[in-house]
């Protein structure tokens, strides 16, 4: 078994973090038009942070934002960064190579969001307790994005196959893991689903 941030180091060096973006792209719109909507609606601006940012390329999305005050992104593959950087000369994105275990924001956050990176931390339960508790302004949002879980038969074969850990969890943990941090206004549904595909199962909830 390898760490997920030497597989992925790996995959951003072959250029996989490409196929990366393309993969989930649907998934990412809809989340974030959920997690937006209110704010458009309202013109409010927001400040954005990206768990597990990979090539930086959501960070870029919503750079675009006329709303965005700044977007942040940060991941574990000093590679992946990298890429980031490269891939957005010219633009006001900020990336920062750090564990997202021991990370501690200089300021807080509206909205936080994550795809495809919770269930390779061993604790994700603790990341999610630190975004309400610290990362997370009065009425800021967390929404989540995971492939791998137990309803999602597909995903089940993944850590063989990609051989590092992954922790594989039934959708009503990850919904008690949101509850029990203690968000409010919690949501869950599965994104871009189809008749071959289970979906991205995305879980949001509000800062008290």
């Amino acid at each position: 078994m390898y760490k997920a941030t030497e597989v992925f180091g790996k995959w951003a060096e072959e250029g996989k973090d490409i196929g990366m973006e393309e993969g989930h792209s649907a998934s990412v719109n809809e989340m974030l038009n959920f997690a937006l909507k209110e704010r458009r609606e309202k013109k409010e601006e927001f400040s954005f942070l990206d768990i597990g940012c990979g090539n930086g390329w959501v960070v870029r999305k919503v750079t675009q934002d006329s709303l965005c005050l700044s977007a942040l992104g940060l991941d574990g593959a000093e590679q992946m960064i990298a890429n980031a950087n490269a891939k957005s000369r010219g633009q006001e994105c900020q990336y920062i190579h750090t564990d997202i275990n021991s990370y501690t924001p200089k300021s807080k956050f509206d909205l936080v969001h994550s795809m495809e990176v919770m269930y390779y931390l061993e604790d994700p339960f603790s990341i999610i307790k630190k975004v309400e508790d610290s990362w997370l302004n009065p009425d800021g949002r967390l929404i989540i994005g995971i492939d791998l879980y137990y309803e999602n038969k597909d995903s089940h074969s993944w850590e063989e196959k990609v051989k590092t850990p992954m922790l594989l969890l039934k959708e009503s943990e990850w919904i008690d893991m949101f509850h029990q941090a203690g968000f409010i206004q919690i949501e869950n549904w599965r994104a871009n689903q189809s008749e071959q595909w289970a979906g991205t199962l995305v879980l949001t909830g509000k800062k008290t």
